[in-house]
């Protein structure tokens, strides 16, 4: 993974933290159920765009290295794991 990536999901990650905090302290407040219901789809966006930054450097990175390499079987196993993840499986 490039530092930058690296580094960024980390920070992101973070904030993702302390947001899932703030969530389990409304609840534990008994705040307005839909105020709490919109915490946790910021939470699940901020989520996705996590996912995605990963996803785009393992591409960029791996993925792009497997399919000009020579290597047929390395070649089959990095497209699987890209189907399994986007598929929602785990390999």
């Amino acid at each position: 993974m490039k530092d930058a990536i690296r580094d960024a999901a980390t920070k992101r990650l973070a904030r993702i933290e302390g947001q899932v905090r703030g969530v389990s302290k409304m609840i534990a407040e008994d705040r307005y159920c839909i105020d709490v219901v919109r915490q946790v789809q910021a939470i699940k966006a901020a989520l996705g765009g996590v996912e995605n930054a990963i996803l785009e450097d393992h591409l960029a990175m791996c993925v792009e290295t497997a399919l000009t390499g020579g290597d047929l079987a390395e070649r089959r196993e990095k497209v699987e794991e890209l189907v399994a993840v986007l598929g929602g499986r785990r390999k």
